[in-house]
């Protein structure tokens, strides 16, 4: 009934193992999920996208949740927390003047490049890494369909723009991060036309020495709006955000995801002379107001000041690094770990590495753990978490080397390989 068999790609079952991932949930407790069938399992994969900083259904989260519901989460008036989430927000960034509010990452993103035109009165946005479905993103597949899209590398390589207006052909232009002459060429293209640029302070590289100072000199130079994508990094690397950490200060940053613990809520702040410019073109929607998502937000910054979360991502992520990398060198296995310890991507170095990493996941599911190609690691996750994971892995990781060296790995996986998943450069 579902078209796609779900509402966020990264959740679909195939993209983990066909037929066998668990699609559906009953509970969510810190870091552990009671599918439909009563099985308990440890999550050791996305952690909701990286949504649940805090782990699931935090308990001074949902408290806070719980009150606001009990005393209406929507009226024909607006809810107070609205006020105190800008105030705790701006507090943070004081570089920042104002706040819009929206649900989701994407939609807040869309705010953010609709403000940035609104203000520039320009159409052109460049952009580093993935930001969303939204047409303005999308576009940039309209410029070159036919070499797999300028897309590839930032998404899903191949991926067709059906659906957004052709009208938006060449609107939309990428550059690479730590890639600092492309960024420049597309100034020099298009002298006078550069809305904004929009990026995140990092992904999984550090950047470049002055590759961010470059970034922000060149939108002074030209007058686009510096949009920082917050959404994932957000919380996790720094208290306020990766652009806060390296000294970046944008023009309007955009925070989703972990800001609400997983109750809906985004953000979109900056300076006043760049948001006011909200005023001029029409941003409105009924559940931008509901009480909920900014309850949720209260009550999580409210935690993230008083306890060092991104310290406890890094210790928590590096025991799983060290302990998984030294089980699968004495198995005579390669697995690359990428991006900051916060967000761990992990990939077997084999050509036939989406196979064994299917076979992995199944093996690991037998065992009670969700287990996939990246682990989000949460403050509800504990070094005894941590050391189940690699007690497990160290049951099943011999049957993964034998089928790496017998070659018989899609007998040992019936209902075939896992999809393909996002492909970033930043």
């Amino acid at each position: 009934m579902i078209p796609g068999g779900t509402q966020l790609l990264s959740k679909r079952p195939e993209m983990f193992a066909p037929e066998s991932w668990p699609a559906y949930y009953r509970e969510a407790q810190g870091c552990e999920v009671i599918d439909l069938d009563g099985n308990r399992l440890l999550d050791m994969s996305i952690m909701g996208i990286g949504t649940c900083l805090l782990g699931y259904n935090d308990p001074d989260v949902s408290s806070a949740v719980i009150k606001r519901i009990k005393a209406g989460s929507m009226s024909s008036l607006n809810n107070p927390e609205e006020v105190e989430l800008a105030e705790a927000l701006l507090e943070i960034h004081p570089w920042a003047e104002q706040v819009r509010y929206s649900r989701t990452g994407g939609e807040a993103m869309a705010i953010a490049v609709r403000i940035a035109r609104a203000k520039t009165n320009r159409n052109i946005v460049a952009f580093c890494g993935y930001h969303g479905w939204h047409d303005w993103y999308l576009a940039a597949n309209l410029s070159s369909p036919d070499s797999g899209g300028l897309l590839q590398g930032h998404l899903l390589p191949g991926l067709e723009p059906n659906g957004v207006p052709d009208g938006l052909s060449g609107t939309a232009l990428p550059f690479r991060y730590n890639h600092l002459e492309e960024l420049e060429a597309i100034t020099l293209q298009h002298p006078g036309q550069l809305a904004a640029v929009v990026m995140e302070p990092t992904r999984h590289d550090e950047p470049a020495p002055g590759f961010l100072e470059g970034v922000r000199k060149l939108c002074d130079q030209t007058q686009a709006v510096l949009v920082v994508d917050e959404i994932t990094a957000g919380w996790r690397l720094h208290h306020g955000g990766a652009h806060l950490k390296y000294g970046l200060q944008p023009d309007i940053a955009v925070f989703g995801k972990a800001l609400g613990n997983g109750h809906p809520i985004a953000a979109v702040i900056g300076k006043g002379k760049f948001m006011e410019a909200a005023q001029s073109s029409f941003i409105s929607s009924s559940y931008w107001t509901e009480g909920v998502g900014p309850t949720a937000a209260l009550a999580t910054l409210t935690k993230l000041k008083s306890v060092d979360v991104p310290g406890h991502l890094t210790t928590i992520s590096e025991r799983f690094r060290t302990g998984l990398g030294d089980l699968v060198k004495r198995l005579g296995l390669n697995i690359r770990f990428s991006g900051h310890p916060a967000i761990t991507v992990l990939s077997f170095e084999d050509p036939e590495a989406s196979a064994l990493q299917t076979l992995f996941t199944l093996r690991m599911l037998e065992q009670g753990i969700l287990a996939g190609s990246g682990f989000y690691a949460s403050l509800a996750h504990r070094e005894e978490h941590v050391d189940r994971f690699l007690e497990a892995s160290g049951k099943v990781l011999p049957e993964i080397a034998q089928a790496a060296e017998t070659g018989d790995l899609l007998e040992r996986i019936p209902n075939g390989v896992k999809h393909s998943g996002f492909s970033r450069l930043t």
